[in-house]
């Protein structure tokens, strides 16, 4: 059968400003490797689906980049672009859509733009498994990462405690919200708990009858054009229809409500990147803990006297950069703006963001 990958490639970054910005979002920035990350997700599954298997989903304004930063081996058609951003569940309809139009059926799997993989010939075998079981089993198959320590900012899966289809496959239980740090340490400690990796995979047909059953407003919207779609009056009919749809999450309005599900333990090195302080778990750290990255960043461009556990993002190198006596703080240069923050406050960057927005300076943002 036909394998498919599906990125989901339109968010902001937000909490990753001022590397991240709407026209140039962290998805296409490099960030983690030596690429940019979504050409670096696509590296990680070569061996398992084709670059030319490959369908992303964006917006408007990142398009265009998209298009320049891309491998050349992704047809340029197969970008697909939201009017308005409407939550993962309308995303990954449109490209459910789009396969049954092309293959009639295929297999895939909708992975993020930007999360980082340590081992790759690991995951590289989970995917194909997960391939796999979702053939052969006509279910839905998730990935779980088995939690190295009690995160509150991940959600958790709750799985069966015996195989149900092979050595590696369990049935999922429940999908659990991000938790305290009480009930994600209980989680943890208990074993029966994976972190939510986004990750899902499944035939077209499957999933396309689980949105008939559970968002069936939605369902009846994109089968409205389903013939339009491939042609010369796509962008018209998604124009006028994507904005009606529900702004939802995948997670609440299929993944939670859905039987059956399988989920695979997993144990690849996985990383989210979803703020400045998952750069702990990318980078290789200096004897006092300290990371210094970046596209531009050289030995000579910075010193670090006396600080601890913390992180120099450089982006620009167009200053020298110095500090000394922190603990704990994230320093951030590009050409425009320079971000200081304490690690244990890496969430709140989107309020900077947010604050940007409301002062009207679009330029930074």
């Amino acid at each position: 059968m036909q394998r498919a990958a599906v990125i989901m490639a339109g968010g902001g970054g937000t909490r990753f400003w001022p590397v991240s910005r709407m026209s140039a979002p962290k998805q296409l920035v490099k960030l983690t490797g030596d690429d940019v990350m979504i050409n670096e997700t696509i590296k990680h599954y070569d061996h398992i689906i084709g670059r030319e298997n490959t369908f992303i989903v964006t917006n408007e304004k990142q398009a265009q980049l998209m298009d320049k930063v891309l491998f050349d081996e992704v047809d340029r058609s197969q970008i697909l672009i939201e009017p308005v951003q409407r939550n993962t569940a309308p995303c990954i309809i449109y490209a459910a859509m789009t396969l049954k139009k092309l293959y009639g059926d295929a297999v895939m799997a909708v992975l993020p733009a930007d999360h980082h993989i340590g081992n790759i010939k690991e995951y590289e075998r989970v995917l194909e498994l997960a391939l796999t079981t979702a053939e052969q089993t006509d279910r839905i198959v998730t990935i779980g990462i088995k939690p190295t320590f009690p995160s509150t900012g991940y959600g958790y899966i709750n799985f069966g405690e015996t195989p149900s289809n092979g050595n590696e496959v369990y049935d999922l239980l429940k999908f659990v919200e991000k938790p305290d740090l009480p009930k994600a340490t209980e989680y943890v400690e208990s074993g029966r708990y994976l972190w939510n990796s986004g990750m899902f995979i499944w035939k077209v047909s499957v999933i396309l009858d689980y949105y008939s059953k559970l968002l069936p407003e939605m369902y009846a919207s994109m089968e409205s054009i389903f013939d339009v779609l491939r042609t010369p009056g796509e962008a018209e009919a998604i124009g006028k229809t994507y904005p009606e749809l529900q702004k939802i999450s995948v997670d609440y309005g299929i993944m939670e409500k859905a039987d059956g599900v399988y989920v695979i333990p997993a144990d690849f090195g996985w990383n989210d990147v979803g703020s400045w302080d998952s750069l702990d778990n990318v980078f290789e750290k200096d004897e006092n803990g300290n990371i210094a990255a970046g596209a531009s960043i050289s030995e000579d461009g910075f010193i670090l006297e006396g600080c601890s556990d913390s992180v120099v993002f450089d982006a620009a190198a167009d200053k020298f950069i110095a500090a000394v006596g922190l603990k704990d703080t994230v320093i951030v240069n590009t050409k425009d703006a320079v971000l200081v923050l304490a690690k244990d406050k890496a969430q709140d960057v989107k309020k900077i963001v947010d604050r940007l927005n409301e002062q009207g300076r679009q330029e930074l943002l």
